[in-house]
């Protein structure tokens, strides 16, 4: 377990006290690690700094678990003092300041796009156990849950489902169906956008003779928002009363904005996190359930997705519908490759894959990091590190872009800034 350790947070983290903790000693003992994402400058994350220490020293005090648990701060500071003041604070280590390159690493291998976040790691697996730590430390406040791991959908959604008629039906209803949990809420611009399609979609789908239903989980502010937004939707609905199972379902897939649409098969496991773009970019459900694809065209409706993790873009001169297959075919089986690997892990893709032709929004994207106009360029953006990476070499084959994505994992390229 010390030797995951080491090598996801380095040999030495350093404490409020500016001492050096050893990891390989650190990790003798654990079995979990809290990873808080979080700045000194962010309000929200001063708070929940405050809530975080209070569960940390109950668990510590009270838990049998408690040689088993440790916090580490990663911090998206740029100021040094306002960082060692904030660490002065906590009673858990921190990745040292200086480490910046181990922290965006960190981000990106945990997908975190909002601040405070706190992801808890099996220290023996690798493994994430949890996603959505704040809703452990609101909702068990006593630690009594640890490790906190993941149940199964059908246990944690177990209950009355409403219809918007204000009829009930048990959610062993979904049983054999492909099932679409919605997390959404009406004071969202983007989301009210998304259910009118997403509506559009569950009708399409359900003629087509799929068994699909959908479980609208509400993050609105009011029972009565809830009950106006519901009355828009075909599907089923958490009761909005039932706060304990939405917080659950909330836990359980991580959720960190909003809209949300996580696309489960019939036996409840996860196919997709991506459900919005999906339903956005195939409004005919053709590729219903929407099983991932290794390599994507870019679109205007998954560019979102250049800003949730490193993302290798081969920009090509296509104008035409059907001109980037040749592109596709090029970099898929070194996208394939990687994609088994890490479902064989049981962990998500470190890079994803796009090709891009030539439109208004590829210009757009080229021009804002600043890449050469060079077709084809092979590159690998970061957009949340603000780092690019090209490939300067006259032909793109295969070889040279397995090369290129095999460096990029083992960290043997040099970024240039965005």
């Amino acid at each position: 377990m010390s030797e995951f350790l080491v090598s996801l947070l380095g040999e030495r983290l350093v404490n409020g006290e500016k001492a050096e903790v050893d990891v390989q000693a650190l990790g003798a003992k654990l079995s979990l690690v809290g990873l808080f994402f979080g700045c000194s400058l962010n309000a929200p994350c001063k708070q929940f700094n405050g809530s975080l220490c209070e569960f940390y020293s109950r668990f510590k005090k009270a838990s049998e678990h408690k040689d088993k648990l440790e916090i580490v701060f990663i911090s998206s500071d740029q100021d040094q003092k306002h960082w060692q003041d904030f660490l002065q604070e906590m009673p858990w280590p921190a990745l040292p300041f200086k480490d910046r390159h181990k922290k965006m690493k960190l981000w990106n291998k945990y997908k975190v796009t909002s601040i405070p976040s706190l992801v808890f790691v099996d220290t023996v697996t690798g493994k994430v156990v949890c996603r959505n730590g704040l809703l452990v430390v609101r909702d068990d406040p006593k630690g009594l849950e640890f490790p906190w791991g993941p149940k199964p959908f059908a246990e944690v959604v177990a209950g009355p489902l409403l219809r918007n008629n204000r009829q009930t039906t048990d959610s062993s209803s979904l049983e054999g169906h492909y099932v679409g949990v919605y997390f959404s809420a009406h004071w969202c611009p983007p989301c009210r956008s998304l259910t009118r399609v997403l509506v559009e979609t569950y009708r399409a789908v359900k003629e087509s003779g799929q068994k699909f239903e959908i479980v609208f989980v509400s993050a609105d502010r009011s029972e009565e928002s809830f009950k106006q937004y519901f009355s828009e939707m075909p599907w089923l609905a958490v009761p909005y009363s039932d706060e304990a199972r939405r917080s659950r379902l909330n836990r359980l897939y991580g959720i960190q904005g909003i809209p949300t649409l996580i696309l489960l098969d019939a036996e409840g496991h996860m196919i997709t996190r991506q459900g919005r773009v999906e339903v956005l970019n195939d409004p005919e459900c053709r590729l219903f359930p929407w099983h991932p694809r290794p390599v994507l065209e870019l679109s205007e409706s998954n560019a979102v997705q250049l800003h949730e993790g490193p993302c290798l873009v081969l920009f090509v001169d296509a104008e035409e519908e059907g001109e980037l297959e040749p592109a596709k075919e090029l970099i898929q089986p070194i996208a394939e490759k990687l994609m088994a690997k890490y479902k064989a892990k049981e962990e998500e893709m470190p890079l994803l894959f796009f090709v891009a032709g030539e439109d208004d929004m590829t210009e757009s994207l080229r021009d804002y990091t600043n890449l050469p106009e060079a077709a084809p360029l092979l590159t690998i953006l970061d957009m949340s590190a603000r780092a690019k990476y090209v490939s300067d070499v006259e032909e793109i084959t295969p070889a040279v872009v397995d090369q290129f994505v095999s460096d990029f994992l083992a960290d043997k390229l040099k970024p240039e800034p965005i």
